[in-house]
């Protein structure tokens, strides 16, 4: 594994995994456009394990709230009166169809739909959703106002994000919206939400990963990277949000699948 590959991937995972563009789009893509040897699927999770470090960190008072009421609603039996506990509740159930699709579909994902055309067109069609997600929602509502039928919808729209090209942040992004959560809401309950999947995903995934490659230099220069950047694309983004729409990421998603496209027919 090339150093510099490793850390550019690194950066590269960091900051597509929170922006709605499709992490593992960019991933699969960056070496196909270099012609650099693609290190494949267990590679690309093991990046991600530096976007979780990322969101633990950015996220620790809230993580810490949530812990503490979810345990505390537990032993009493009830989430009343206890909003960041019911907000670990729907993160554990909104997390099961995307575990779920992970680990049926797996094959599918590492395989065919990282071919470049299935790529494309699941960065346009996702995009168009994401805009129109944004276009028509409400927005009225906050994490602490969410019920179980959003839970539900943003959970299954995560099931998605199996498909390269997708974007986890993406496609739960536009489920929270599609279910009226402000723009800004609906990106933090999307980061929470990528924790315990990109957790999971890595335990699973680490089967596959030799032992002198977790410890070589490359390896944790790349999850490093991808710590360091994805904490910056969060901080970006839920402050971008807060004033402008995600219509400039719409017309990346709708650029980058032009130009897979083109590249792709020409070669």
């Amino acid at each position: 594994m090339d150093l510099l590959q490793s850390i550019i991937l690194g950066a590269i995972q960091g900051i597509t995994e929170f922006l709605p563009v499709s992490s593992t789009a960019h991933l699969a893509l960056f070496p196909w456009f270099f012609s650099w040897t693609d290190n494949g699927l267990p590679f690309n999770v093991a990046l991600h394990m530096g976007s979780l470090i990322a969101i633990i960190y950015y996220f620790w008072c809230d993580w810490i709230l949530i812990i503490k009421e979810f345990v505390q609603s537990v032993l009493s039996w009830s989430f009343e009166g206890r909003p960041n506990g019911k907000t670990g509740l729907y993160l554990i159930i909104a997390t099961i169809p995307g575990g779920l699709a992970g680990v049926l579909f797996e094959e599918y994902a590492a395989g065919l739909l990282r071919h470049p055309l299935s790529i494309a067109l699941s960065l346009s069609f996702f995009g168009v959703i994401l805009y129109f997600s944004d276009r028509f929602s409400k927005k009225s509502k906050t994490v602490r106002g969410m019920n179980m039928v959003d839970c539900i919808v943003i959970g299954l729209s995560q099931a998605f994000a199996i498909i390269p090209g997708v974007s986890r942040s993406g496609v739960t992004i536009s489920g929270a919206m599609f279910r009226n959560l402000n723009r800004e809401e609906a990106a933090k309950f999307s980061f929470l939400l990528g924790a315990p999947l990109i957790a999971g995903a890595g335990v699973f995934e680490a089967r596959h990963l030799e032992y002198s490659a977790v410890m070589s230099i490359p390896f944790i220069a790349g999850v490093l990277a991808s710590a360091v950047f994805a904490f910056l694309a969060i901080k970006f983004l839920l402050r971008f949000v807060r004033k402008s729409s995600y219509t400039v990421f719409v017309v990346y998603r709708l650029a980058l699948a032009v130009l897979i496209a083109f590249l792709y027919l020409m070669r």
